[in-house]
C-alpha cells in the first residue's frame, strides 16, 4: 500500500511538471480535477452557510401559535416577547438604512476610483492590464460589500431568535441560545471564505485564459491583485464608517444614561439605546467581516505573487480550500451543556465549547494540509510556515485573551484603580495595553523569522495563508460576540423578560467579551503578516534593488519615519470623529431627558424624565406610565455622522501611498509601508487590548465579583458607587480605541499594501522609479 501511494504521487508531481500549469495538470480550455476540488469546498461552504441559515429559521421571532403547536411551551411567553419582535424591527430598519448609506458611497467610490486605476495602470503597462485590474478591482468590492451584507442581516436576523430561544422551556435554554448565537456567526464566517475563494479562482480562471503562457503569470498576478485592493477599500469604509457609528451611540448612551441618570446599559428609555444595537452589528459584525474578507483573500494573492514555481502558486488556494472543509467539521463539533447562570457561569466550560471546535478544525487542517504539500511535490518547508502561522494565531488569541478578560490579573488591576478614580483607571488601563504588546509582537517577530529562515518571504505569505485558512469557525467565534450582546440588550429592555432569561443572555455576553476580543488579537496578527507578504510582492513586482534599500539611506529612512507617524494621523482622525459623532448623540439625548415635553406616557402627565427618575431608583413602572423615547432620530444621526466622518480616514489611506510613490518613488514607498506596518502593529494592539481591559474592568464591578463592596455597581443606598462611575468612564474612552481605531489600523497596514502592489509598475515607470521630483 505504501509503495502504491508513493507511486500515485510520483506519477502526480511528473504529469505537473510535464503540463505546467497553475491550479494542477490544468488546461486553459477546461476545468480539471484540481479546479473542481476547491470549486468543491466553495460549494460546500455555501450549502453549510444556507443550512445554518435555515437552522436559525426555525426559532420563530414571533413564537405564536400560527407558528408553533398548541403544546409548545413558547406560547407562555407570547406577551412577553411581543416587545422583543418591535424592538427587533426597530434594530432591523436602522441596520438596513445605515447600510444603504454607507454601501451607496461604496459603490460610488468604486467607480469613481476604477477610472483613475484604468488611467494609471495603463500608463505604467498597457490598456489591457490595467482593464484586467480595473474589473479585478469591482470584483471584488462588490464581492465584500455582498459579504458583508450577508453577515450583517443574518447577525440582525439572529439578535431577537436568540433572545427567543433563551425564553424556550429548560433544560435546554442556553443550548438553544448558544446554538443559535453561534450558526449567525457561522452563516457569516463560511459564506464570507466561500465568496471570498471561490469568486477569487472564478477570477483566475477567467484570466488564464488570456494569460495562457507562463511567461506571462506575474503580469496576471498583478491583475489580479486588484481583487485585493477592491475588497480592502470597502473594508476601509466598512470598518470605520461602522466603527464610528456603533462608538459614538454607545458613548452618548453611556455617559448620559448610567453616568449622568443613573439608569441600565440597556434600559429601554435611553433614546441611544437602538443606535447601540445597531451599531454593535454594523462594527463588530459587519466591519470584522470586511476586515478578516481583506486578509484572506489577501494573503492568497501575496503568496501567489511572491511564488516562484507552479506547485507554490497552487498551494494556497488548495490550502483555503481544505481549510473550509476542516472549519466545517470543526464547526459540527461545538456544543455546551451548560447552564445559564449570568455572569457566575462556567466560562471556562462555555470557552471549551468553542474551543473544541477551533482546536479540532486546526488538527484536521494540518492533516489536509500535509497531503497537499505532499501531491505539490513534498513542499514541506512550506508545510512548517503552515504549522507556525496557525500556532502563531492561537497564541496570540491566548496572550489576548489574557490582557483582556476579567479572571485575569491585567483587568482585575484596573478594577482594583476604581477606587480612586476615573484617572488612576485611565491610567492603569493605557499601561496594560502598552505591556500587551510585547509578548504579542514577540510571538509574531519568532513566527516572521521561523518562516522566513525557511522558506523566505513566500514562508511568511504562506503563513498568513495557514493562519487564515480555517477562518469559517474563526469568524463565526467572533461574530457570536455581538449577536449575544444585542440578545441581552434586548432581553434587558423588554420589562417582562423574566430574569433567567436575562441570566442565559448575561452568560453567552460574558463569553461574547472574551471571544470579541480574542477576535481582535488574531485579526491584527493576520494583519501583519499580510501586510509583510504583500510589501515583500510590492518589492518583487516594482523590480527593486535590494542594495538601495538599506535602513540608512535617506530615502528609505524618511519614508520610515513618515509611514511610522500615519497610524497616529489615522488613528487622531478617527478618535476625533468618534468624539464628535457622540456629542451630537449626547446633545440629542439629554434634550429628550429634559426638553421633550412631547414625550409623555398614555396618561398624559408622565414625561421621559420621569420615567428615567423611576428607571434609576429602581421603581416598576406601570405600561399605562411608561414613555418611549425617540430612538429613530439617534439611529438618523449615527447614520448621517457615521457616514460623513468615514470619507476623511478613508481617503485619507488611499492617497498617502499614492503621493508617496508617485512624488518620490517606489523606493521611499517601501520605508513608507515598513515604517506603517510596524507602528501601526504597536498601536492596534495596544488600543485594542487596552479598550478590551477597560470594557471587561466595568463588567467585573458590575457583576459584583469583588468582595469589597466599594468596587461594586451599587452601594447600599442603591446609588452607583465612584468605583462604578471611574470604571464606566475608563470603558467609555476604551470603546472608539477597541471598536473603532484599533480595528481600522489592520486595514490601513494592508490598503496601503496592496495599493502600492497594484501601482508598482506605474510608479516604476514614473522617471524610472525616481519618483516625480527625480529624488
Amino acid at each position: 500500500g505504501r509503495r502504491l501511494v508513493t507511486k500515485i504521487g510520483r506519477v502526480a508531481r511528473v504529469r505537473w511538471r510535464a503540463r505546467g500549469r497553475i491550479l494542477g495538470a490544468v488546461d486553459k480550455r477546461r476545468m480539471t480535477g484540481v479546479d473542481v476540488f476547491i470549486f468543491a469546498a466553495v460549494g460546500v461552504g455555501i450549502c453549510f452557510a444556507a443550512y445554518n441559515f435555515a437552522v436559525i429559521q426555525r426559532t420563530k421571532v414571533n413564537p405564536g401559535r400560527t407558528y408553533q403547536p398548541a403544546n409548545s411551551p413558547l406560547i407562555a411567553v407570547q406577551a412577553e416577547l411581543a416587545k422583543v419582535e418591535q424592538i427587533h424591527a426597530t434594530i432591523d430598519t436602522g441596520a438596513k438604512a445605515f447600510l444603504r448609506a454607507e454601501y451607496t458611497i461604496c459603490v460610488q467610490f468604486l467607480l469613481a476610483f476604477s477610472v483613475l486605476l484604468l488611467i494609471l495602470t495603463t500608463v505604467g503597462s498597457s490598456f489591457a492590464e490595467g482593464l484586467f485590474t480595473t474589473v479585478a478591482f469591482l470584483v471584488g468590492g462588490f464581492t465584500s460589500i455582498a459579504s458583508g451584507l450577508c453577515g450583517m442581516l443574518v447577525a440582525v436576523d439572529a439578535n431577537a431568535r436568540t433572545t427567543v430561544a433563551a425564553a424556550s422551556e429548560p433544560p435546554s435554554r442556553l443550548t438553544a441560545a448558544f446554538n443559535v448565537a453561534f450558526r449567525a456567526g457561522a452563516v457569516m464566517g463560511f459564506a464570507l471564505c466561500a465568496l471570498g475563494l471561490g469568486v477569487l479562482l472564478a477570477l483566475l480562471l477567467a484570466y488564464r485564459v488570456h494569460f495562457s503562457d507562463v511567461s506571462e503569470w506575474a503580469t496576471m498576478m498583478d491583475c489580479v491583485a486588484g481583487f485585493g485592493l477592491g475588497g480592502s477599500s470597502v473594508a476601509m469604509f466598512g470598518r470605520v464608517g461602522g466603527g464610528i457609528y456603533t462608538k459614538a451611540a454607545d458613548v452618548g448612551a453611556d455617559l448620559v444614561g448610567k453616568v449622568e441618570a443613573g439608569i441600565d446599559e440597556d434600559d429601554p428609555h435611553n433614546p441611544a439605546v437602538i443606535a447601540d444595537n445597531v451599531g454593535d452589528n454594523v462594527g463588530d459584525v459587519a466591519g470584522m467581516g470586511a476586515d478578516l474578507f481583506e486578509s484572506y483573500v489577501g494573503s492568497i494573492i501575496a503568496a501567489a505573487t511572491l511564488a516562484k514555481r507552479d506547485n507554490e502558486i497552487a498551494l494556497p488556494f488548495w490550502l483555503s480550500a481544505c481549510g473550509v472543509v476542516a472549519a466545517m467539521i470543526g464547526t459540527m463539533a461545538v456544543s455546551t451543556n451548560e447552564k445559564g447562570e449570568g455572569w457566575n457561569s462556567n466560562l471556562g466550560a462555555l470557552m471549551w465549547a468553542l474551543e473544541k471546535g477551533t482546536m479540532l478544525a486546526g488538527v484536521l487542517f494540518l492533516g489536509l494540509a500535509a497531503a497537499c504539500c505532499h501531491l505539490l511535490g513534498g513542499m514541506w518547508g512550506a508545510y512548517i510556515c503552515v504549522l507556525i502561522g496557525l500556532a502563531c494565531g492561537m497564541v496570540i488569541g491566548k496572550i489576548t485573551e489574557y490582557f483582556t478578560s476579567f479572571d485575569f490579573a491585567p483587568v482585575k488591576s484596573i478594577k482594583a484603580r476604581g477606587a480612586t478614580g476615573p484617572a488612576t483607571v485611565t491610567i492603569q488601563g493605557l499601561g496594560v495595553g502598552m505591556i500587551s504588546c510585547v509578548p504579542t509582537i514577540v510571538v509574531l517577530v519568532c513566527a516572521i523569522l521561523g518562516c522566513a529562515a525557511i522558506k523566505g518571504e513566500y514562508g511568511v505569505a504562506i503563513a498568513a495563508v495557514g493562519m487564515l485558512a480555517t477562518l469559517g469557525i474563526t469568524l463565526a467565534t467572533d461574530a457570536y460576540g455581538p449577536v449575544a450582546d444585542n440578545a441581552g440588550g434586548l432581553a434587558e429592555m423588554d420589562p417582562a423578560i423574566p430574569d433567567e432569561v436575562r441570566c442565559i443572555t448575561d452568560s453567552l455576553d460574558a463569553l461574547g467579551n472574551t471571544t470579541a476580543a480574542t477576535g481582535k488579537g488574531f485579526a491584527i496578527g493576520s494583519a501583519v503578516l499580510t501586510s509583510l507578504s504583500l510589501l515583500a510582492a510590492f518589492k518583487e513586482q516594482a523590480q527593486l534593488d535590494v542594495s538601495l534599500l538599506a535602513v540608512t539611506d535617506p530615502y528609505v529612512l524618511s519614508g520610515m519615519l513618515f509611514g511610522a507617524m500615519l497610524p497616529y494621523m489615522f488613528a487622531a482622525l478617527t478618535m476625533i470623529s468618534v468624539g464628535k459623532a457622540a456629542a451630537e448623540i449626547i446633545m440629542e439625548v439629554r434634550d429628550q431627558f429634559h426638553n421633550r415635553p412631547d414625550l409623555v406616557a398614555q396618561d398624559g402627565k408622565t414625561t421621559l424624565k420621569d420615567c428615567i427618575i423611576m428607571a434609576s431608583n429602581g421603581e416598576p413602572i406601570p405600561p399605562h406610565m411608561d414613555v418611549i423615547p425617540d430612538s429613530n432620530k439617534c439611529v438618523a444621526i449615527s447614520t448621517k455622522s457615521s457616514v460623513r466622518e468615514m470619507i476623511a480616514p478613508g481617503a485619507y489611506a488611499i492617497l498617502a501611498p499614492l503621493f508617496v510613490g508617485f512624488l518620490v518613488g517606489p523606493r521611499c514607498l517601501v520605508g513608507m509601508l515598513a515604517g506603517g506596518i510596524g507602528s501601526g502593529a504597536m498601536v492596534a494592539i495596544m488600543m485594542s487590548n487596552a479598550g478590551g481591559a477597560w470594557d471587561n474592568a466595568k463588567k467585573y464591578i458590575s457583576g459584583g465579583f469583588d468582595p469589597d463592596p466599594a468596587l461594586r455597581k451599587k452601594d447600599g443606598n442603591g446609588n452607583s458607587t465612584p468605583a462604578h462611575d471611574a470604571a464606566v468612564t475608563g470603558d467609555t474612552v476604551g470603546d472608539p480605541f477597541k471598536d473603532t481605531s484599533g480595528p481600522a489600523l489592520n486595514i490601513l497596514m494592508k490598503l496601503m499594501a496592496i495599493l502600492s502592489l497594484v501601482f508598482a509598475q506605474y510608479f516604476e515607470s514614473i522617471n524610472g522609479g525616481k519618483g516625480l521630483f527625480k529624488l
